[in-house]
């Protein structure tokens, strides 16, 4: 037993004796000559940094002080990735005999770089060694020399780095460059070549949008550059409240809540990730701010449910289909959002089915010309988030009804031109008693085809029909400016009032042309008694 416990006691002595002698056992300058030529040399950047310290507790361990990874020069000047600390934990059974192995790295709080040119390079894609080197020997400053060689020196086996900051750029022609932020990122990568493994997890800023990464997995191959190893992985996304995910894309004027979850398979490659899987988002609420309703002016729509059969492929999100439950309608879409140059969006082969208008366009928009109905929609709509209304395009065509016209001034513009036509033809009065349009009307249906180009709606065919009669429209209509240029026709029992209609939906300007009421009348003194009616209708 003696024996024993001397044995231990000699054992427990020469361990601390050699914990004691490691910053003794280390050589100083040639580690950190060593770590910046293989760093620099495994990276194909300048590594520099600060100072180098040796310790002790509670592993042997060197700490790397201000580090700092240079950027490629082809996307500018700035670090790629700097961090005030990184640790690499010695081997201490290497180290006794005069070898230099690291056994982790562990990078606190780094910030870095991502950007994506104009072109769709990314600025990772020369990170790697090169057959030649990359750069003249120089010696870093503060310390840090690349003088030396490599030999001796182990990579680590495991790298962690912990609450680190991403920051990605992607430029585009003539557009402000997108910006997004990962933050809170923890991630840790073991094995070694080829086969490198990955976890972690991080939000993504704006939106607070959660992500938690699981069985990640590189292929690296010396034929092939970082950019070009092959990746795969699975992330999952939840969030509480996606307010802050989309106001980055639809700006102040339009607020949008409600939760996300969804999970996805990542795949392709390091410089050209691809991602697959659903996402769902419940409860959504969207709220605006508009003027001209009644109080409260914040108004709210609400779609209980909005699933994504999704997909991210070069900088597109793509959703096969698209699935919105709106009450007692619903809205199917092939959707396409361009997340890199400047946040466009298009639905391709939209299906609208029984959307109940009157909470769309009463309650929420509270529009002026608003009718009440089912609404049936087939077409497609594209836009850029920042400015929807001015560059919305897209063909289509809908029925609606049957349903009333509920908004006031599409009740005074048609009753105005019933009316103006009225007073020159007796006929029309006896169909259509001048209080018609003095309430709700309803109609049978309302349909037609139209197509947008930046914000300008143009129809040739939309057809009101009700039991009194028929109105025909023909013309354009500015959605985000209300400007009309459009020929109406009114047809009753025994007679129609053709009339032009200019201005805004607000102040609209009504020409009634006199043949289409009266026969072989001096059309100059009926236009000057219409404009003198016409008066008292505005």
């Amino acid at each position: 037993m003696k024996w024993v416990i001397a044995v231990v006691a000699a054992v427990v002595v020469l361990a601390a004796a050699v914990i004691a002698a490691v910053p003794y056992l280390v050589d100083v300058p040639r580690v950190q000559a060593l770590i910046a030529t293989n760093a620099s040399n495994a990276l194909g950047r300048p590594v520099r940094f600060a100072s180098l310290s040796v310790s002790v507790f509670p592993l042997p361990g060197v700490t790397l002080h201000k580090l700092e990874v240079a950027e490629d020069p082809q996307f500018g000047a700035t670090p790629f990735l700097t961090l005030d600390t990184g640790r690499l934990r010695l081997k201490l059974r290497p180290l006794l005999a005069g070898r230099i192995e690291f056994a982790e790295l562990v990078l606190a709080k780094p910030v870095i770089t991502v950007i994506r040119d104009a072109g769709g390079r990314l600025n990772v894609a020369t990170l790697g060694p090169a057959a030649e080197p990359r750069m003249p020997a120089t010696h870093p400053p503060h310390g840090a020399t690349a003088s030396g060689g490599a030999a001796g020196v182990v990579l680590p086996g495991t790298v962690k780095i912990n609450d680190a900051v991403v920051d990605y750029v992607a430029q585009a022609h003539g557009n402000a460059p997108a910006r997004y932020r990962v933050e809170h990122l923890d991630l840790t990568i073991t094995g070694t070549v080829p086969q490198i493994s990955f976890t972690g997890r991080a939000r993504v800023m704006p939106g607070d949008l959660a992500l938690t990464i699981a069985d990640g997995m590189v292929t690296l191959t010396p034929a092939h550059s970082l950019t070009d190893a092959p990746v795969r992985a699975t992330v999952t996304l939840e969030t509480g409240d996606v307010s802050g995910l989309t106001a980055a894309a639809t700006g102040p004027a339009l607020g949008i809540a409600g939760t996300l979850k969804g999970r996805l398979a990542v795949a392709g490659t390091v410089g050209a990730p691809t991602a697959a899987g659903d996402v769902t988002l419940s409860k959504l609420v969207v709220a605006r701010t508009n003027p001209h309703c009644a109080e409260p002016k914040r108004r709210t729509f609400t779609i209980p449910s909005l699933s994504l059969a999704s997909e991210w492929r070069d900088g597109h999100l793509v959703a096969q289909p698209m699935h919105a439950d709106l009450g007692k309608g619903t809205v199917t879409a092939r959707l396409d959002v361009d997340v890199e140059h400047g946040m466009r969006v298009r639905f391709d082969d939209l299906a609208v089915k029984a959307l109940p208008l009157d909470t769309l366009l009463v309650d929420f928009l509270c529009q002026g010309y608003a009718v009440t109905g089912p609404l049936d929609l087939t077409g497609a709509l594209a836009f850029a988030a920042a400015r929807p209304l001015e560059t919305l395009s897209g063909p289509g065509s809908l029925h609606i009804g049957p349903g009333k016209i509920v908004g006031k001034q599409a009740l005074s513009l048609i009753g105005n031109v019933a009316r103006v036509g009225g007073a020159v033809s007796s006929l029309l009065n006896a169909d259509l008693p001048p209080s018609t349009f003095d309430s709700p009307v309803e109609f049978d249906s309302i349909t037609g085809t139209y197509r947008i180009a930046d914000g300008v709606a143009t129809t040739r065919d939309l057809l009101y029909t009700s039991r009194t009669m028929k109105v025909a429209i023909a013309g354009d209509y500015g959605v985000a400016t209300s400007a009309m240029s459009l020929d109406m026709t009114v047809y009753f029992g025994r007679g129609e009032v053709q009339a032009k209609v200019t201005g805004t939906s607000a102040s609209p300007s009504i020409r009634i042309s006199p043949t289409s009421v009266v026969r072989n009348i001096d059309q100059k003194k009926v236009e000057s008694g219409l404009k003198d009616l016409l008066k008292r209708f505005r």
